[in-house]
């Protein structure tokens, strides 16, 4: 039996430091394998994620089940953590778990909990009858205060609850939740438990993510020869997409999931007028039909300027980053944001709006002070995002020796798991004391 085989669906239970966490997990992902759960010890810190996404009944039956198991495992595997931490919906009854039947004994007494939100957006959402049958869990846990939320049992609701502490993926994400627009039903919430949430940036896996070791791109390159290096990979994905043939057109990337969330509903409304300028447009993803269609007829009207590669190829992602000049973002929301941090360490510079990880990310270049790594506009709107984007293009082609020292300023930056776990150590430090 293959490895893989072996552990779809299963609870892996591991010794590993965070960054092995997360090379796991990718492993796993690119793999096609999905474990219901990954555990994984890091010194006094019980790293607790998920991996699935949409169940039915009888799954997320056996999923609950194995929450329970696990904690009830504990003493039997001889490790009492310090800290449990708890990733989004589907391991939100951890720490309503350890309140209610856990910690009244003095194995678990002094455990504390942390419970992530990656996107408040999902949340877990099922009956209460179901999550009654399912969890055992009596009467008084099922009102407003609690898990329940509008009628429904709202397990990621529960996890908010109970938790000792709260995380996002970043700071405006932290502050963005706590407003009626952005806090999908939960803002009262965040707001009660404001003095226990902080956000803490995502991290990038620099020794795959770096255009100097890529082994995926043509032409590797760094910040002191990127000048004469990054346009032949310009030429290279050109070739490859059967674009034209073109240096100096301004190439603007686009990596993603294709919905609503992340503003291609802006993007669709000026993209006639942005493809009269000088610019080549790449896409890569998949996503609402209505946007793989638009980006189709777009690549057929305007072919040799605007490439739709609907699919997903982690090798094509990034030559993209690697070929592009900028990085196109203009998210309805984001809580953090991963394409423009890999964006900006390969000197493609990121055109987003200001909302999350993306504000706090990508400093918007300013002229007279000689500052920024990127590009941002503030308002949802299609048309403030084509000047942000027109602005750039005009930085590009009558300022490149500006354009230049930005793209410097935005490969200096440290957005690695090493700046990242620094974080988490001191919200752990602060939790036990």
């Amino acid at each position: 039996m293959k490895v893989g085989e072996y552990l779809q669906g299963k609870m892996v239970f591991l010794l590993l430091d965070g960054v092995g966490l997360i090379l796991l997990l990718c492993f796993l992902l690119i793999c096609g394998v999905t474990p219901a759960f990954i555990a994984v010890l890091y010194g006094g810190i019980f790293l607790f994620t998920a991996l699935y996404l949409a169940v039915d009944y009888l799954v997320l039956k056996r999923r609950l089940a194995q929450l329970e198991n696990l904690l009830a495992s504990l003493p039997e595997l001889g490790f009492c953590p310090d800290i449990i931490h708890c990733h989004d919906w589907q391991t939100g009854l951890i720490p309503v778990y350890l309140k209610e039947r856990f910690q009244g004994g003095d194995f678990y007494r002094g455990i504390k909990t942390v419970m992530t939100i990656h996107n408040l957006k999902f949340q877990g959402k099922w009956s209460v009858k179901e999550v009654k049958e399912i969890t055992g869990l009596p009467d008084y846990f099922f009102t407003s205060d609690k898990l329940e939320a509008y009628k429904d049992a709202n397990l990621l609701k529960g996890g908010l609850v109970y938790a000792d502490a709260i995380t996002t993926v970043s700071d405006t994400y932290a502050e963005e939740i706590k407003t009626a627009f952005y806090g999908e039903g939960l803002d009262g919430l965040m707001r009660a438990r404001a003095a226990d949430l902080r956000g803490i940036v995502n991290g990038v896996d620099y020794t795959d993510f770096s255009p100097e070791v890529d082994t995926n791109i043509e032409f590797n390159y760094n910040a002191v020869n990127f000048r004469k290096e990054k346009v032949k990979n310009k030429r290279a994905l050109q070739a490859e997409l059967g674009l034209n043939q073109d240096d100096k057109a301004m190439m603007i990337g686009i990596v993603s999931r294709l919905t609503d969330q992340k503003g291609f509903d802006l993007i669709a409304y000026v993209m006639d007028e942005l493809c009269q300028d000088n610019v080549q447009i790449v896409v890569l993803g998949t996503g609402q039909e209505q946007y793989e269609n638009m980006f189709r007829h777009f690549d057929w009207k305007y072919h040799g300027k605007v490439s739709a590669n609907i699919y997903y190829s982690d090798a094509l992602s990034h030559k993209i980053y690697a070929a592009s000049d900028a990085f196109l973002m203009p998210s309805l929301f984001e809580p953090c944001g991963l394409s423009q941090l890999m964006s900006l360490r390969y000197g493609t510079l990121p055109i987003v709006r200001e909302t999350g990880g993306l504000k706090d990310t990508v400093e918007p270049y300013n002229e007279y002070e000689g500052t920024g790594t990127g590009f941002s506009f503030k308002n949802y709107n299609a048309h403030e995002m084509l000047g942000t984007i027109r602005y750039a293009e005009h930085i590009y082609y009558d300022k490149k020796r500006e354009w230049n020292k930005i793209v410097d300023r935005a490969m200096a930056v440290d957005f690695s798991w090493h700046v990242s776990a620094r974080k988490y150590q001191e919200m752990y430090d602060w939790l036990i004391g």
